[in-house]
């Protein structure tokens, strides 16, 4: 038997365990043409709460998965190849070759690797700093959820890409001290002790010449705050707001963007696949030596999925949240 994590009800604000349950199913068998993969690691994201409002029920719920091929109908996909695909929240998936890509297994390169600064998240923050907000060495960086799976990514992109301060917010005086002990980040603000729009200013006195967005509201109002003239926001996600009952006030500052001559700019990391083995190729040498890590919270067992995801949604997790099946 295979097993399956359905959403049966949509969330009111934030979402509860009630609204998920675990279901046994036969094991799929792959026709003419697919492979039949058991999921080894899946992705715990942000935007899946999103997927929440408008996804059908009684039905498993996408997300990035990493999982080793157990039985092949499909030419190109052997038995024992890992593949990474989008059928999440499952232990087995039927692919087509088309829907998946063999990633290999390096003695120096974890897995997880694929699903945190390889993977979507990696390339967000990639996609964000270099492609939408292009930075340039030695500008002033400020990232939001900096200790979430995109922000621990973007401190240390930010600091290979030559970045010559980088500032992070998180939620906690820990991951604060994480941030900067481990992830690439000069300060980091625990935006819970409150004045975030003053420290922010405090930490980047000639202002921030780019912004990497995933919180939005208060957050993008304190960016827009210190933002240098032609300054860059380049705008991921907005955690901040997903379980909110009605849109945040902020930001109440949105038209100093004009006078700024700013530019905001959102970005779907989906519309950006074909730059994938441009971040594995400047990526894999620092991962390999060590300087770069995936950073990575792994919570064990399937039926630890909705568990995993609640507590992502409340900031349990530090790096990139990862279920191990």
């Amino acid at each position: 038997m295979a097993v399956v994590v359905h959403q049966v009800a949509r969330p009111q604000g934030w979402p509860s365990a009630d609204q998920f349950v675990y279901v046994e199913v036969p094991m799929p068998v792959p026709g003419p043409g697919e492979a039949l993969v058991e999921n080894l690691y899946l992705s715990v994201d942000p935007y899946m709460r999103e997927l929440m409002d408008f996804t059908g029920l009684g039905v498993p719920m996408e997300g990035r998965s990493l999982g080793r091929v157990v039985d092949s109908r499909a030419p190109g996909l052997a038995v024992g190849d890992v593949v990474l695909h989008r059928q999440g929240w499952r232990s087995h998936a039927v692919v087509r070759p088309q829907d998946a890509r063999i990633v290999p297994e390096e003695p120096d390169v974890p897995l997880t690797a694929y699903l945190s600064v390889l993977g979507g998240t990696g390339l967000s923050a990639y996609v964000g700093l270099k492609h939408v907000a292009r930075l340039a060495p030695g500008e002033t960086v400020f990232v939001s959820a900096a200790a979430g799976g995109v922000g621990s990514a973007a401190g240390q992109l930010a600091r290979l890409l030559g970045a010559g301060r980088v500032i992070g917010s998180t939620g906690s005086a820990a991951k604060a001290a994480h941030l900067t002990a481990r992830l690439g980040y000069d300060v980091a603000l625990d935006y819970t002790a409150g004045d975030l729009p003053e420290r922010l200013a405090a930490a980047a006195p000639d202002g921030i010449d780019v912004y990497l967005d995933n919180v939005g509201g208060d957050h993008l109002e304190a960016a827009i705050g210190v933002l240098r003239e032609r300054g860059r926001i380049a705008w991921c996600g907005a955690v901040g707001q997903y379980n909110a009952a009605a849109p945040p006030p902020a930001p109440r500052n949105l038209y100093e963007i004009v006078g700024k001559q700013a530019r905001l700019e959102g970005f779907l990391v989906r519309e950006h696949g074909h730059l994938q083995p441009e971040l594995e190729e400047f990526l894999l040498p620092h991962l390999r030596s060590g300087r770069v890590v995936a950073d990575v919270t792994v919570a064990e067992g399937l039926d630890g999925m909705v568990e995993a995801f609640l507590t992502m949604l409340r900031g349990g997790n530090t790096g990139k949240m990862i279920v191990k099946v």
